[in-house]
């Protein structure tokens, strides 16, 4: 998003909350400190009482912007401007941007970059995403299997689950099986799109032709 959209889409401390929890939760708020879904939303508040625990949260506990003092909107800004940099940015500049001064511009560029490197924090794999198919099953004994006799050609006539693995260099790995359903190109591109944010990472592939039409 750019700064334009952020300020229409978020005008406000609670549209950012919002969003916070649709990204965080769903539909179903989970207390940060025993993950029990059993929560109550406090009255005039956006926090809710966790009935397990018994204590009470908000959906920044465990993020970057827990016990913030500045607006989540500002933050919301600054990661939009330092995701749409594409040669670096300083924090002078960030603070100028943000009308905040250098200090707390650095510290919040800093919190998030080092979010944007914990698994934690992200869904989708970003940087150098690499990614392979396989097939994982018993081996057809000869003479039994489809092709009548030599076992069965890759990717094409085979009783094998197909299993599809992305993994992000020295990071997180993904990976999922394609049941009941045909392994085609739609199908792997669907998956590579789902654990990979194809905007934001460089995607290695052993040449395969069902990866082409990747962005």
């Amino acid at each position: 998003m750019d700064i334009v959209t952020i300020y229409e889409t978020f005008p406000t401390k609670d549209d950012c909350l919002a969003h916070i929890e649709k990204v965080r939760w769903g539909d179903t708020p989970t207390c940060p400190y025993c993950k029990s879904p059993n929560q109550t939303p406090m009255p005039k508040e956006i926090r809710y009482h966790c009935n397990n625990c018994n204590t009470s949260f908000s959906v920044t506990v465990g993020t970057i912007f827990h016990h913030t003092h500045l607006p989540l909107q500002k933050w919301f800004l600054a990661i939009s401007i330092i995701l749409n940099a594409k040669k670096g940015l300083s924090a002078r500049q960030l603070g100028r941007d943000l009308h905040v001064n250098k200090d707390t511009a650095w510290r919040m560029a800093m919190k998030i970059r080092q979010a944007m490197t914990q698994h934690e924090q992200r869904d989708l794999l970003t940087g150098v995403v690499e990614a392979d198919e396989a097939y994982i099953g018993g081996k057809p004994r000869k003479g039994n299997g489809p092709l009548g006799g030599s076992g069965s050609r890759r990717g094409l006539i085979t009783k094998k689950t197909p299993i599809v693995g992305v993994v992000s260099r020295n990071g997180k790995v993904k990976a999922e099986s394609i049941v009941q359903k045909r392994f085609t190109a739609k199908n792997l591109k669907m998956i590579v799109r789902k654990n990979v944010n194809i905007e934001r990472a460089t995607l290695i592939t052993n040449g395969f032709k069902g990866y082409i039409g990747i962005s």
